[in-house]
């Protein structure tokens, strides 16, 4: 039954990410006039497929991602789409190519993917925080232990806004960045009766045994707050927010080599991640769906040549240069940027069959 559960899960979290992605591509497009000849979700040979008006819609094999596909998006001569589209009716009504369109709104077409998952990101996260009892705050309500970061600064009533200089959004966060402070130290600025107070030194004893041993022991419990519209609606605009920035800082980690880039999961570990929270429960399946969408939103806005980001760079260079770049050579850019990201895909799923055997 967990084999069948975390099948029906990821089909429906994989599959409301992708197509959430996609309709905001489709759906702006069509608002702009913009001619779209497919919609498809999943990638490979069609298992379905049907056409309605000009636009063919369809299911494929690989359940990997999906696309819409624009007329003139890709650079392709006009009269193309008869070739590889030969079964849309000739008089239905066709939209403008993507080219002919202003660069603003080939622009908004472009980001409305990433747009979209973002949106997914935090209702699901408006969802995953309606479910909880009460709200966790960042203000400290009491202490237990040695209570060394009592001694060190903090008080009772503080409520944490930042941590060496990086603001918390929600009480994750405190742990967070606490975790990655040196020698069990950190800078801390709290709102202490009305007024912003920094605290220099803030100290918190660590583990000694076991596997935790080196890491923060955090010494303090905080309140609850009451479960009201706004503050479920702020507290989920707030994880939306803490996850992005989580998200990229990984990015950076992996950049730098804080993080070993075998750390890289794809599809395989996600499942993975999704049989987990499978085990766990709903609230465990809506955490990893927020945070897979609003990775996802990310991912496609880095300037990189076949993600969304790059296409947005490209266009900005058609602004700045008042034209496009010549077809051939937007074409080998972008297909030098999808060999990449395919092979970025095979050596993801490399690492993550080698840590499901391990």
């Amino acid at each position: 039954m967990t084999v069948l559960y975390t099948l029906i899960a990821s089909v429906l979290v994989f599959g409301a990410v992708i197509f959430l992605h996609e309709l905001g591509h489709f759906v702006t497009a069509k608002l702009a006039g913009i001619q779209v000849n497919e919609f498809a979700l999943g990638m490979g040979p069609r298992l379905f497929s049907f056409v309605r008006g000009s636009t063919r819609y369809s299911l494929r094999l690989l359940p990997i991602g999906g696309f819409v596909a624009m007329e003139g998006e890709d650079g392709e001569e006009e009269g193309d789409e008869e070739t590889l589209y030969p079964d849309i009716p000739e008089d239905a009504p066709r939209g403008i190519s993507f080219q002919q369109a202003p660069i603003w709104r080939r622009m908004v077409v472009i980001a409305a993917g990433a747009a979209m998952n973002m949106i997914l990101g935090f209702a699901v996260l408006v969802a995953l925080v309606s479910m909880q009892d009460s709200i966790t705050s960042k203000t400290i309500s009491g202490f237990r232990g040695d209570e060394m970061s009592r001694q060190t600064g903090l008080q009772v009533g503080d409520t944490i806004l930042a941590i060496n200089g990086r603001h918390c959004f929600v009480a994750n966060d405190v742990v967070y960045e606490a975790a990655r402070s040196e020698e069990a130290v950190a800078d801390f600025t709290v709102l202490r009766d009305g007024q912003k107070v920094e605290l220099q030194n803030v100290t918190f004893a660590t583990a000694l045994t076991g596997e935790q041993e080196g890491q923060y022991m955090i010494d303090f419990t905080v309140l609850p707050m009451e479960k009201t519209v706004p503050n479920v609606l702020a507290e989920a605009g707030n994880w939306t927010i803490s996850y992005a920035r989580l998200i990229w800082r990984s990015l950076v980690d992996l950049i730098t080599g804080r993080v070993e880039v075998t750390q890289l999961s794809g599809p395989i570990g996600i499942v993975q991640a999704i049989s987990q929270a499978v085990s766990i429960g709903l609230d465990s399946v809506l955490s990893i769906m927020a945070l897979i969408t609003i990775n996802l939103g990310i991912f496609n806005l880095l300037p990189l040549p076949a993600l969304d980001g790059g296409k947005l760079v490209l266009l900005v260079v058609e602004k700045i240069r008042r034209r496009p770049l010549p077809t051939r050579y937007e074409s080998a850019i972008n297909l030098a940027g999808f060999a990449l990201l395919m092979a970025l895909m095979v050596f993801v799923a490399f690492n993550d069959v080698l840590r499901l055997v391990g």
